[in-house]
């Protein structure tokens, strides 16, 4: 057991101890089984903490918030045997409240972060390429080629091509992944490629 540890669930608890309640004693003693539950599984808890955030520090002030968000509902837990789950869930919770609160900086740079542009292709290189995908394509069978056409150049989704030509979404699966092969072989895109 580190140092860390001990200080994080001893913090925790004087933090909750401090906090007056109606019914409770305000001591370190307050709920001895508490005290007992912390020092067994604390090195657990702190594994789970430090996988919810990259820094160990912000791991250990997790844990010690959601430990004092478990003592301060100690005498409602009715099934002290899911201890673990209540913390894990404690922890989650807490840490997504921390993600949503972030505040995200906005910072002037003497340059826009805007991505270059890549040059443009030589024009007729382009054509002479649609051309060759264009005569490799007739080439296939006609279903092929119509769901082919359908998926790639009309840019309609498997599901939609598959209820123009009322067929399965497995049969346009196989169906497309058939005809991308025989392009693939094609040997007028071979050097294409």
């Amino acid at each position: 057991m580190t140092a860390s540890m001990v200080s994080v669930c001893t913090s925790a608890s004087q933090a909750a101890t401090r906090r007056p309640g109606p019914t409770r004693a305000n001591g370190p003693n307050s709920y001895p089984s508490f005290a007992s539950y912390v020092r067994a599984r604390q090195s657990v808890l702190l594994r789970t903490a430090r996988s919810l955030t990259a820094n160990p520090s912000d791991a250990e002030d997790l844990l010690q918030t959601a430990l004092t968000k478990t003592y301060v509902a100690w005498d409602r837990i009715e099934d002290h045997r899911a201890l673990d789950g209540y913390v894990r869930r404690a922890l989650l919770n807490t840490r997504t409240s921390q993600w949503r609160k972030r505040k995200v900086d906005e910072f002037a740079c003497d340059e826009l972060p805007e991505p270059e542009v890549a040059p443009a292709g030589d024009p007729a290189e382009q054509q002479v390429l649609r051309d060759a995908m264009w005569r490799a394509i007739m080439k296939l069978p006609a279903r092929q080629r119509a769901m082919v056409v359908l998926r790639y150049y009309e840019d309609l989704s498997e599901a939609q091509t598959a209820e123009v030509l009322g067929v399965s979404i497995g049969t346009v699966k196989s169906a497309v992944s058939r005809a991308l092969g025989k392009l693939r072989e094609d040997p007028e895109l071979t050097p294409v490629r």
